[in-house]
């Protein structure tokens, strides 16, 4: 293990003096970490080993050129007897060949048990397996059934991965060479190919290529049900049978090695494939664990995050997390909060309804911002249109006054709060020209009464003398309210806008106006009233008192009575004594439709 870290720190100086390849001209490409063989120095745990319980004689069986058995004596006692696991993924030197071995099988026979020896080898991380191979020692005996299987959680769960047997259906359930579909890709074979395979001086071989036969090989990038088949963290082999004996069979012991001294023999145990970092890092380097411990994990580049370089780093979740590729590197994007955030979360619909550009939503915006992208000012707020979204203090208080002020919410953009009636000032803290302070907390300023001077009621008009003071009196016409009483008690009740005034001579008791009936909810048993231009009469007196208060381009209730306007001899409507005007509001339609039913129960 301590070779295999120092090799680890080797490359990762080289690739500290060398361009980054997980970037092209500044901009994020997909990258991997070089092919090796993943087993060398990695631990094996063997369920047998030869010797383990005391010296034991093993045998190989005869070659061609050897008519009797090579026979051994293992101790695990001894140093220079023994053959441990670690020989496994030690350098193989084929000069130098160091062996595991197995202790001594039963004696072959058709009743006996299968022969389950395994060999478990601990990756340590996330590896995409290329291909797992054998290297049997020279003059072993090759096993006839062998299973071969992967665990993706450290061990926790296993998965078979490829099976080899003279007489696959018998020993596994599975045919001899089934092909593979894009539907079971994911799916074991079993094969006898490793019966055909020569031997050579340094011994037999057993080779398996994870992707030899897959369909979707060739777009392995693009393809998450291969790069789950390939991921591994350790890696199993189960010897079940040395032999094949059927029954009827008759064995020839002298051929093979005398009965109880048969066994495996394995040289090299080797693992090809990369370190997995899906595409985004070229290294994997030794690093602390959650527990201290020292373990391998990827050199993470694009703004990833993990062991494995499987998610995204925090707050970089404007775009999913997504594997490299040769067309997209699939770099996580950072969040955009305009300065006034520090965590964020990825909401697919947004990502989606954006046009698949932006799915990041800022969590606990600061310097009192709200929104997705913290990028307007939060109730009680506004924006300061000296300063910048991204400045600390781009959000002003709006300090309406308690009094003055009908709210606490004040405009985002002007800072101007709800005033109430009479009160005016940016904060709602004066009253408005016409007005006087009060005492009450509900009307906080009141309009100023009118008083007449001599001066004031001796000046004449126009030419005409002025009115006296007490000529104005209540003005009934500028009501506001509207109830089923007023309603019922009028002969029509019409909306009009104002949309002009006919000059008029001085001494006229009547003005003309110009109005645009716009609505008819009432109208009388013989009256005419229809929607478009009509006149309206209104004394001139009462227009100098603003008795009703009219304006131009304003909508106005009219409710009216027809004998006011016969009995005036004005040909139009005449707004008389009894006549109510009231300034349009926009909730008032409906409630005009609620009095039409109930008009009903007018008396």
């Amino acid at each position: 293990m301590l070779a295999r870290a120092l090799a680890v720190l080797a490359a990762a100086a080289l690739a500290l003096a060398a361009p980054d390849p997980c970037y092209e001209d500044g901009r994020p490409r997909r990258c991997i970490p070089d092919f090796v063989n993943a087993a060398f120095g990695a631990p094996v745990a063997a369920s047998s080993i030869c010797g383990r319980r005391g010296p034991e004689r093993l045998c190989d069986p005869p070659g061609d050129d050897e008519p009797e058995n090579a026979c051994r004596v293992c101790d695990a006692t001894r140093s220079d007897r023994r053959n441990p696991p670690t020989h496994l993924t030690d350098l193989n030197n084929p000069s130098n060949v160091t062996c595991w071995r197995s202790a001594a099988l039963a004696p072959v026979s058709y009743e006996s048990p299968p022969d389950n020896v395994s060999l478990t080898l601990s990756l340590g991380k996330k590896y995409e397996l290329t291909y797992v191979s054998l290297q049997f020692c020279p003059k072993a005996a090759r096993p006839d059934s062998v299973a071969i299987y992967k665990s993706a959680d450290y061990g926790m769960t296993w998965q078979p991965f490829q099976f080899y047997s003279s007489q696959c259906r018998r020993v596994y359930g599975r045919p001899n060479k089934a092909s593979v579909t894009s539907a079971n890709e994911q799916e074991a074979r079993c094969s006898d190919s490793h019966r055909m395979a020569g031997e050579s001086a340094s011994g037999s071989r057993l080779a398996f290529s994870t992707l030899e036969g897959r369909p979707s090989a060739p777009n392995f990038d693009i393809s998450p049900v291969l790069q789950d088949w390939v991921t591994a963290t350790d890696v199993r082999v189960v010897f079940n049978r040395l032999h094949m004996v059927t029954e009827g069979d008759e064995v020839d012991y002298k051929k093979q090695a005398a009965g109880g001294t048969q066994h495996y023999a394995v040289s090299d145990f080797a693992v090809g494939g990369r370190c997995k970092c899906n595409g985004h890092a070229s290294r994997c380097v030794p690093m602390k664990g959650e527990e201290g411990q020292q373990q391998l994990a990827c050199d993470c580049r694009h703004n990833t995050a993990g062991r494995d370089c499987e998610r995204c780093k925090p707050f970089h979740f404007d775009r999913p997390w997504g594997r490299a590729t040769a067309r997209d590197a699939n770099e996580c994007k950072e969040c955009n909060c305009n300065g006034h955030a520090r965590r964020c979360r990825f909401n697919m619909e947004l990502y989606k309804l954006s046009g698949r550009a932006s799915g990041g939503v800022c969590l606990k915006c600061r310097h009192f911002t709200a929104g997705r992208h913290c990028h307007y000012c939060r109730e009680g707020y506004y924006r300061d249109p000296t300063k910048p979204i991204t400045h600390k203090k781009a959000c002003k208080p709006c300090d309406c006054h308690p009094v003055g002020a009908s709210g606490k919410t004040c405009n985002q953009t002007s800072g101007q709060c709800p005033c109430k009636d009479g009160v005016t000032g940016t904060t709602c803290n004066r009253c408005a020209k016409g007005y006087q302070q009060s005492r009450s907390h509900i009307a906080p300023c009141i309009r100023i009464p009118r008083v007449v001077t001599a001066v004031q009621a001796m000046e004449a008009v126009d030419g005409e003398p002025a009115r006296a003071a007490d000529q104005c009196g209540r003005c009934r016409a500028g009501a506001r309210t509207l109830n089923l009483n007023k309603f019922c008690s009028r002969d029509y009740v019409i909306m009009g806008k104002v949309v002009g005034r006919e000059a008029s001579a001085p001494g006229d008791e009547w003005a003309r106006l110009q109005l645009s009936v716009q609505a008819v909810y009432k109208r009388g048993p013989r009256s005419r009233l229809r929607r478009g231009a009509a006149p309206l009469y209104v004394r001139a007196r009462d227009l100098a008192c603003k008795c009703p208060k009219l304006k131009i381009n304003k909508s106005y209730l009219i409710l009216g009575v027809e004998k006011e306007g016969a009995s005036s001899g004005m040909p139009g409507l005449t707004v008389g004594d009894r006549t109510l005007l009231l300034e349009w509001r926009d909730d008032w339609h409906r409630r005009i439709r609620r009095l039409q039913r109930r008009a009903i129960n007018c008396h």
